[in-house]
């Protein structure tokens, strides 16, 4: 989004035959001033300063400094960074594990966030949620320093989500959930246990971090693949140039060539190499690991649209993305397996994600609540009290998959073979 104004201010100065995806050019042009201000302003640090926010840990400050180059490519330099939830002292395994963890995080942070202004915030023994829990934050943290011991509840296993999966022979699986709630380790696993059962199967991701690589290592039965956006665009770019200088003009070439720098012909592109993946669920099973953003959703749900855009392109469309939609909404080929925490916006935010799958036709029965303090046997007196603040998470989490949840503890290192453990 923070792209967008800039991409079509561009666009329309460089525009010469009307060409747009989101219409005739009128329009936009009377909005290019409020573009160019909008960009003036995000840059201007007397104006804006743009907060950072990351977990000490690996993944979570990996994104952070992604997120950090793409503004400065934008001309967003103003940033600082915010590291939230750091554990204040151990005093238990558990504890020390975590305070370890941390620290090696931190010690190896990316080059790029070291340049930036950091602060940092304490992890407290509830959710920050509501004026109540704000106003406390900035005070002690309140709790029992002497805590009876949690004792780790009994949930279902990544096992039985598996089981299911296979016996129900789904062909489709994604995982979905926001970012850093370890989806793509979870997707692995669900991958290679699939693979080891004597299914073929093809692991994919849409996430431009793609962590799948890094977690991944040959194996049988398994093929990788990674969707690069900017490849995706170069290809479908020369693919229609290509067919159109077969039977058009030079000046209806031109008129196609301006439409194909538009910032909607990358949403196409990626869509179609999306649907292409997804048609290989004809012979294997396909295990998605989406991006954080919800950008994948947003295409799932524009078949007729891209139907449209490809026809006043001159292109074609594929038989791949004809039947994407309908293959997604059949739940006995296709399952959404939502990865959530035992927090309170992590649940929130993954219930909207359910309502708007719903609301695109597409069906979702398993979630996995990952990084369960309540199923350690943690005695810190801090960790305690957090972890009992994860039984109304994970009621919630029951209530909405009608039962149909699995729970992971946390795991120092949360790695396919600790999860599969």
């Amino acid at each position: 989004m923070l792209q967008l104004p800039s991409a079509w201010s561009n666009f329309i100065s460089e525009s010469t035959h009307g060409a747009s995806c989101l219409g005739q050019l009128a329009g936009l042009e009377e909005k290019k001033g409020m573009y160019k201000d909008a960009v003036s302003n995000l840059s201007d640090s007397l104006k804006t300063t743009l907060l950072l926010v990351s977990r000490p840990e690996t993944t979570p400050l990996l994104e952070a400094e992604r997120s950090s180059l793409e503004l400065r490519e934008l001309g967003i330099c103003n940033q600082l960074l915010i590291i939230n939830g750091v554990l204040g002292e151990a005093s238990d395994d558990i504890s020390q594990k975590i305070l370890d963890k941390q620290r090696t995080a931190m010690e190896s942070m990316p080059h790029g966030l070291e340049q930036l202004k950091i602060f940092s915030l304490p992890l407290r023994s509830y959710n920050i949620l509501g004026l109540d829990k704000i106003r406390a934050f900035f005070q002690h943290d309140a709790y029992e320093k002497v805590a009876a011991a949690i004792k780790p509840e009994t949930y279902l296993s990544i096992g039985s989500l598996i089981e299911d999966l296979a016996r129900t022979e789904k062909k489709v699986i994604f995982t979905m959930g926001k970012g850093g709630v370890g989806k793509t380790t979870i997707a692995a696993v669900i991958a290679l246990t699939l693979a080891e059962k004597g299914t073929k199967v093809h692991l994919t991701s849409t996430d431009p971090a793609d962590h799948l690589r890094y977690v991944i290592q040959g194996a049988e039965n398994i093929t990788l693949s990674h969707i690069d956006e900017k490849q995706e665009l170069l290809n479908y770019q020369n693919e229609v140039l290509s067919k159109a200088r077969i039977a058009m003009s030079e000046e209806d070439i031109a008129y196609i060539e301006e439409d194909l720098r538009s910032p909607c012909t990358q949403e196409i592109a990626v869509f179609r190499a999306f649907a292409e993946i997804i048609d290989k669920a004809e012979k294997e099973v396909v295990v998605i690991d989406t991006a954080p953003t919800g950008h994948t959703l947003l295409l799932l749900d524009s078949t007729q649209s891209y139907h449209k855009e490809v026809q006043r392109t001159k292109g074609e469309t594929p038989v791949s993305v004809q039947r994407l939609l309908p293959r997604l909404r059949d739940e006995q080929q296709t399952e959404v397996v939502i990865v959530t925490l035992p927090e309170a916006t992590p649940v929130f935010e993954a219930s909207r994600l359910r309502d708007d799958l719903l609301r695109a036709g597409i069906h979702n029965k398993w979630w996995v609540a990952n990084q369960c303090l309540s199923m350690t046997d943690t005695d810190n007196p801090m960790l305690v009290a957090r972890a009992k603040t994860e039984k109304q998470w994970l009621e919630k989490v029951c209530e909405i998959s009608s039962g149909n949840f699995v729970t992971i503890p946390w795991l120092q290192e949360a790695s396919i073979a600790n999860i599969r453990k």
